[in-house]
């Protein structure tokens, strides 16, 4: 990191840090964040600040952000990148916040030329070097469930992160002591297992839309890995092991020593 990018950091933390006080408030009862060592927690406090000076956050539809929202978004989004570090979300500025879940109408043409029309309703969204879309409400509910393998801010992040390549398709850029081949063959093997139990209408280990393709297969063991990750190790404990690698975190270990505590 370069000299004048460090002296930038220090000055938006001098200047723009979120008072300790505030943080406590907005984030003491999220679920996702229980876990966290205190040094963890001072750490993530400083880089949704960072968030926060970086990125701006637009509401839609007459939603009002308040200071809190604003907070909440940012500790949420940074998780993932806790110990990888701020650069990993540059390259894109905007959050575009709905009170709830929004339509989105697309003209789709398949292997075939055909032209198909697709409406959908999407509670999240992100565009390879555009906005992150999120649904509030949504956001709101995931907190309410608590640990159940879902959070829209996880998975559009992840997106982003998966994208960092070039293009999303379920293989982020590794670190230097991952193995590509063991990545794509826990991975896959996992979303092929994925697969099956859908297509034979079994009750999925984890949530179907998984199994839509391997960029939103990555996104949603994501999700799991922060919001339920003894399911995720339950079940497909190889592709957990390479998320802990990749992510550079093991909220299994976390969960267990709040237990303790």
């Amino acid at each position: 990191m370069s000299f004048f990018k460090r002296a930038r950091i220090r000055y938006i933390l001098h200047r723009h840090a979120i008072p300790h006080a505030y943080w406590l408030n907005c984030t003491e009862n999220l679920p996702l964040l229980q876990g966290l060592t205190a040094v963890e927690k001072a750490h993530l406090r400083e880089l949704a600040s960072l968030f926060l000076v970086e990125k701006n956050i637009v509401a839609v539809q007459d939603l009002l952000v308040t200071d809190s929202m604003r907070v909440m978004i940012a500790s949420q989004a940074c998780l993932p990148v806790l110990a990888l570090g701020f650069d990993c979300l540059s390259g894109w500025t905007d959050i575009i916040v709905y009170p709830d879940a929004f339509r989105v109408n697309r003209d789709i043409v398949d292997s075939a030329g055909v032209l198909h029309h697709q409406e959908n309703i999407l509670s999240g969204e992100c565009w390879s070097s555009g906005p992150v879309i999120l649904s509030w409400a949504d956001i709101v509910q995931d907190q309410k469930t608590g640990h159940t393998g879902r959070n829209v801010i996880i998975h559009e992040i992840a997106h982003k992160l998966d994208g960092l390549n070039g293009h999303a398709n379920g293989c982020p850029p590794l670190h230097y002591h991952m193995s590509v081949p063991q990545w794509t063959a826990e991975l896959t093997a996992a979303y092929e297992t994925l697969i099956q139990q859908v297509q034979e209408h079994n009750n999925s280990c984890i949530n179907p839309y998984a199994a839509t393709n391997p960029a939103e297969f990555f996104a949603v063991v994501s999700e799991y890995f922060f919001s339920s990750p003894a399911l995720l190790e339950q079940h497909f404990p190889g592709v957990y092991r390479q998320l802990q690698l990749y992510y550079r975190q093991d909220p299994i270990r976390c969960c267990s020593l709040k237990e303790r505590n």
